[in-house]
């Protein structure tokens, strides 16, 4: 599996560029005298092990490329210009991925701070910053997250687990404090923050995750269980939804800490992580928390090389799969096979779009009884109603669950039938892509329906419209919205198949056109477009996509819906 020789391509060249280095490493972190240069000498090759682990990435995925990859020589890792290449690619996602989240970060809570009718923005924007902060500093812990570059390190090239766990949440902290201190600059000014409190905001939240990393281990001390961030409880989700609750659900109504309590809270957060650095820098059991983290990741290796994520899809995968017990099916051929998947997948399939249709209807019913409640708003949501309808393109693309059906089809189904011939023949190939389409639409109109007339009984309570035809053109529109996606979705999955044999994801293509469908939708939210005109346009390109999907399938997919190595 191709994982497996990955994991070993990128042990190879990290050993090359750190192994006698890691060896000294041994001797030197047994001097005071040289604890400075150990540390710099684990930072570079750290750096080292994760650019080579993303420079192979990038370059695997250039080569999936159509055309591209193509062109590409077979010798693509021997290539030093393209080696460049990806390193340059490397340091600017770096960058880019320290700074995007949390621009949107401090952009969502500006924006809360703005919608609530309170005119005490400062206070109510350091109030959101005190919760969400404290929340994040326990969800997203940078310690306790178990992930492949720290297997390689810590399991493969037997890294000093100390001096790596320091020299690498050391850096987590610096990019956290420095992406805090430019958006906090930047945009301070908005909601009138003084420079001293822009300025504490980066200390605040590594204080915190001071304090979040020194609580855990402090846990760890006291019963020999590592936190993992990915494997949570309930306890954590409700505790998680009670914070969210308080932070954008009591200003609603009013309610939230005055400026000076949050200043005084954020002071005492600074407090609490220069108190818990100490120890986090006096910690004795690091290698044996991180094997106890990263004992998913050496059973995989053990097993053939599947990624973590990709073992934990297929096992969350059967776990949802029902028993086969009183599962049966009177039809022949694939119309069997394709009854006997559905039914063993309803909880991921039927009951999840039960559900969403539930919540759908709800919202519906309490949007209801808001206009019954306050009449004069009957006007803006009439308004609304019939020039939002573009909204509804990414509403739809969000609860659609093509991903989840096609990723299904693969772990459960395609991953075995396509090591025989007759099962990628043109004809076969069509065939069941007709029938699991049929199938995935009726899953996805389920909830689709709900909006739709949910949409048009709400057009009527707010005061209806002169044109009835838009009535009908509101519920049908939204049905050809999750046509689309349910077609889009298998269309893409037959055409560009990105799955191995091991369930994991290594198409550079599937990413980029899942990437492009996501930016597309979420522009279609600044669309403002009359609903008759939208919709009308929504169906007839609805219908020829489909008909374009089926053609283009039943001529690429024999090439393309293929097993990846």
């Amino acid at each position: 599996m191709r994982s497996g020789m990955e994991d070993r391509r990128v042990s190879t060249q990290a050993s090359q560029a750190g192994s006698q280095k890691t060896g000294s490493q041994k001797t030197g972190n047994q001097k005071a005298g040289s604890a400075g240069t150990g540390m710099a000498r684990t930072l570079r090759i750290t750096f080292s092990l994760r650019n080579t682990y993303r420079v192979n990435n990038i370059l695997y995925a250039l080569k999936q490329i159509p055309l591209v990859g193509r062109i590409l020589p077979e010798t693509l890792y021997q290539e030093p210009g393209l080696k460049i290449l990806a390193n340059i690619i490397s340091v600017l996602w770096e960058i880019f991925a320290a700074l995007i989240g949390k621009g949107v970060y401090f952009l969502i809570l500006l924006g809360a701070a703005a919608l609530y009718p309170s005119p005490e923005k400062r206070a109510l924007f350091l109030y959101l910053m005190v919760i969400c902060t404290v929340l994040g500093g326990f969800v997203n812990t940078y310690m306790f997250n178990p992930t492949k570059d720290k297997y390689y390190a810590l399991i493969l090239l037997r890294m000093d687990a100390r001096s790596y766990t320091l020299v690498n949440y050391g850096y987590a902290l610096i990019k956290l404090a420095a992406a805090y201190l430019l958006f906090g600059l930047l945009t301070g000014g908005l909601v009138d923050l003084p420079v001293w409190q822009r300025v504490l905001l980066p200390l605040f939240a590594v204080g915190v995750k001071l304090f979040a990393a020194a609580y855990m281990l402090r846990d760890y001390e006291k019963t020999g269980n590592a936190s993992n961030e990915n494997k949570v409880g309930p306890l954590y989700w409700a505790a998680l939804f009670l914070g969210l609750a308080a932070a954008f659900g009591l200003p609603a109504i009013g309610i939230f800490l005055p400026e000076t309590a949050s200043l005084i809270f954020m002071g005492l957060g600074v407090a609490l992580g220069a108190f818990s650095a100490r120890r986090i820098l006096r910690f004795a059991f690091y290698r044996e928390m991180y094997q106890e983290l990263l004992g998913d990741w050496m059973d995989q290796m053990d097993k053939g090389g599947a990624s973590k994520t990709a073992s934990a899809a297929r096992k969350q995968s059967e776990k949802a799969i029902s028993a086969d017990t009183g599962i049966t099916s009177s039809r022949n051929g694939f119309e069997y096979l394709n009854e006997l998947f559905i039914k063993r997948h309803q909880r991921i399939l039927w009951r999840a779009a039960e559900k969403i249709a539930f919540v759908c209807l709800i919202l519906v019913l309490a949007a209801l009884i808001a206009l019954s409640l306050y009449p004069e708003v009957k006007t803006v949501v009439n308004e609304l109603t019939m020039q939002f309808l573009p909204y509804f393109v990414f509403i739809l693309y969000a609860i659609n669950r093509g991903t989840g059906f096609t990723q299904a089809l693969f772990i459960n189904c395609d991953s075995s039938l396509l090591t025989y011939s007759f099962y990628k023949k043109p004809g076969q190939i069509l065939k069941l892509f007709r029938i699991r389409l049929r199938e995935i639409i009726k899953i996805n109109l389920l909830p689709a329906f709900v909006i739709g007339a949910g949409l048009a009984v709400l057009l009527f309570a707010s005061g209806g419209t002169d044109n009835p035809v838009n009535y009908a053109v509101l519920v049908v529109s939204v049905l050809c919205m999750s046509v689309f996606f349910s077609v889009h979705y298998l269309m893409i999955y037959y055409l560009l198949q990105p799955y191995t044999a091991g369930a994991e994801m290594k198409s550079g293509t599937y990413k980029i056109v899942m990437t492009v469908t996501y930016f597309v939708c979420y522009l279609m939210m600044r669309v403002q477009m009359p609903t008759f005109i939208f919709g009308l346009m929504t169906i007839v390109f609805c219908v020829a996509y489909s008909v374009i999907a089926c053609v283009v399938v039943y001529r690429m997919a024999p090439k393309t819906f293929k097993l990846r190595l």
